[in-house]
C-alpha cells in the first residue's frame, strides 16, 4: 500500500521527492518506492526523513516501527543459549519447574532424561499437589512419526521403548489430580519445557539425539512473541493429542 502519510508530509512542507532525496542522499527512485509501494526505509533513513520533515517517525512508518519493537522485545526474551541439552545445568531444570505456580508443560517424544530423574518427577508431583497444572505430552509409541525419529537417531524401536518406559516412570504422579498425560503423533521440531512464563526449548537436529542439540532458555517479555509462539505450538499439539488413562 502507498504511504500516503509520507506523500502528504512532503506536500505540507512544500517539498518534492527530489528535495527529500537530495537532503538525505538517496536516489529519488528510492523515495518514490517508499511512497508509491509503501516500502519502509532502513532505520537510518527513517531518522533522516523524520528530522528533515520535522515529523515523528512512528507517524510516518507505524508498521515498521512496530516490527522492530517486537523484534527487540523478542530478543530480550532470550535468557541463555546452551549448545547442547546436556550442557544445561541440572539446577536450571530444577529452578524452572520449581518456579511454576500455574502451569507446567512438557512436550517431548520420550524425554527420558527427565522421566528417569526421580527427583524431578517427585517435584512435578509436588507442584501438582500445590495446585499447579502439569501437562505432559509424549510421542505415541505406535505412530509413524516416532518410528521415523527412531530411525533418524539410529535407535529404531528404541524410541518407542523409551516412551513406554517414560509412561511407567510417570505412573506414580499420573494418579494425582492436576497431572495430565497425552500421546501425540506430530513431527516434533523441538521439545518444550514450560513453567508459566519461562521455557527451555530444545531444538531438534536431523540425525542427532536431542541431548546433543541446542537449548534456548526463554522468559516472556511484554511485546515479545517468542514465548507465545512456542506456547501456541504446545497448545495445538495438546488439542490433537490422545489422553492416557491414569
Amino acid at each position: 500500500m502507498a504511504n500516503e502519510r509520507l506523500r502528504a508530509a512532503l506536500l505540507e512542507r512544500g517539498k518534492s521527492v527530489a528535495d527529500l532525496a537530495q537532503a538525505i542522499e538517496v536516489d529519488p527512485k528510492t523515495v518514490e518506492r517508499w511512497i508509491t509501494k509503501g516500502r519502509a526505509p532502513y532505520r537510518k533513513h527513517r531518522y533522516a526523513v523524520s528530522a528533515y520533515l520535522s515529523m515523528d517517525e512512528s507517524y510516518l512508518w507505524p508498521e515498521a516501527l512496530t516490527r522492530e519493537q517486537v523484534a527487540s522485545a523478542s530478543e530480550s526474551e532470550i535468557v541463555n543459549l546452551y549448545p547442547h541439552r546436556w550442557a544445561v545445568p541440572r539446577d536450571t531444570w530444577g529452578r524452572l519447574f520449581s518456579s511454576a505456580e500455574e502451569e507446567i508443560g512438557i512436550l517431548v517424544y520420550s524425554g527420558m532424561f527427565l522421566a528417569e530423574d526421580s527427583g524431578m518427577v517427585r517435584m512435578l508431583g509436588e507442584k501438582a499437589k500445590a495446585g499447579t497444572r502439569v501437562r505432559i505430552l509424549l510421542g505415541d509409541p505406535d505412530s509413524a512419526e516416532v518410528a521415523k525419529r527412531g530411525a533418524d537417531e539410529d535407535i529404531h524401536d528404541g524410541m518407542a521403548a523409551k516412551i513406554r518406559n517414560a509412561l511407567v516412570l510417570y505412573r506414580p504422579i499420573h494418579r494425582l489430580k492436576g497431572v495430565e498425560i497425552r500421546l501425540h503423533n506430530t513431527v516434533l521440531y523441538n521439545s518444550i519445557y514450560r513453567a508459566d512464563d519461562q521455557m527451555l526449548v530444545n531444538t531438534h537436529v536431523y540425525g542427532a539425539p536431542a541431548a546433543n542439540a541446542p537449548v534456548l532458555h526463554l522468559r516472556r517479555v511484554a511485546g515479545g512473541d517468542m514465548v507465545s509462539t512456542y506456547a501456541e505450538s504446545f497448545e495445538r499439539v495438546w488439542s490433537e493429542a490422545v489422553p492416557v488413562e491414569s
